[in-house]
């Protein structure tokens, strides 16, 4: 197990390579100059000259790649030519509300869709089925962008339920930053208000984010569950008399999750480099909010420490998915 680990992240090293190499030449090919975005119109050419030699933008490129790497095995990621700070520093406060809107949007979909696949399962083609399967179609064919609209209209603006936007109220006063996720840090501050203030904020967007996850980890699970209770042994465990619950969690969801699991590992990728319609929408203040703003002025060194940063992480959250594997089947061995 430790040397499959190790060999998982020594591999990490030559996808994060060449991902930075792919952005940072697709960068530099695009149309455009950053350096006059950055400068402002008003800028002599003596401004824009010396901006573009305090970044470093008026050298060869690869010269320029080549002092990026270097930065990047001392811990530097590049300054912003917008904030004229460190990226890492950005990364810091925007990552953190990103992972905290993943979190909740991919628990949501995890609990439910599991709980759903495996009624519709046990129901099969029943009315509760047919309901399911449904309501799935519906939840991976409409657009995350045009449902946060609606849960905005009428939760925010008719019932007044939740938050319109953003994060934590202006007026409010935000827990003490631990982890940068609002909602563990009141939870770690024993401060209730704010966590409901925070999770106000928090609802909305991640149920317009979980729906797709909740849709797709639901057809799967149903289709898994299917297939499991169609094994010998979960016909010989009826026949024995075993209580139908005590088969159905013990034996049935064991199995049926191993299918699950890949699906539940891409799908944290994939909303980790997705958030950017969502955050818009409720003007949540996250890497892919931050990676917008920064592609639409031509600032690339932001553009490239979200790659660095969303490649990392999924082939992390990957990584445990395979671990846990082996933890819910034991027939599996990474070596």
């Amino acid at each position: 197990m430790l040397s499959y680990i190790l060999r998982r992240l020594v591999l990490l090293v030559p996808v994060l390579l060449g991902l930075s190499m792919m952005v940072f030449v697709i960068g530099r090919l695009l149309p455009g100059d950053p350096v006059m975005l950055a400068a402002g119109p008003n800028a002599t050419p003596q401004e824009m000259a010396a901006l573009a030699a305090e970044f470093g933008l008026d050298q060869p490129v690869a010269l320029q790649y080549g002092r990026y790497l270097a930065g990047l095995l001392q811990g530097n990621w590049g300054r912003s030519l917008q904030t004229r700070g460190p990226v890492l520093d950005d990364l810091r406060i925007y990552l953190p509300a990103t992972l905290e809107l993943v979190l909740a949007a991919m628990a949501v979909a995890i609990v439910v869709g599991i709980l759903l696949g495996l009624v519709a399962a046990v129901w099969r083609n029943g009315w509760i089925d047919y309901g399911v399967r449904l309501v799935s179609l519906a939840s991976i064919s409409m657009p995350r962008f045009f449902l946060g609209l609606l849960l905005q209209l009428v939760f925010a603006m008719w019932l007044g339920w939740t938050a319109l936007g953003g994060r934590f109220p202006l007026t409010g006063s935000p827990p003490p930053t631990v982890t940068g996720m609002l909602t563990l840090d009141s939870l770690l501050a024993g401060d209730m208000a704010a966590f409901w203030l925070a999770l106000q904020h928090l609802a909305l967007p991640a149920i317009a984010m979980s729906l797709s996850p909740l849709a797709t980890i639901t057809r799967m699970m149903r289709a898994s569950t299917l297939e499991v209770l169609q094994q010998d042994y979960v016909l010989t465990a009826r026949a024995l008399g075993i209580p139908p619950g005590k088969l159905l969690f013990k034996h049935v969801l064991r199995n049926a999750l191993s299918a699950t699991l890949t699906v539940i590992g891409l799908y944290f990728g994939w909303l980790l480099g997705g958030t950017v319609l969502v955050e818009t929408v409720f003007d949540w203040p996250g890497v892919g909010l931050y990676a917008t703003k920064s592609i639409l002025t031509q600032d690339f060194m932001p553009v490239m420490g979200v790659v660095l940063c969303i490649g990392t992480l999924f082939v992390l959250f990957n990584l445990v998915i395979d671990i846990l594997y082996g933890v819910i089947n034991p027939k599996v061995r990474l070596r």
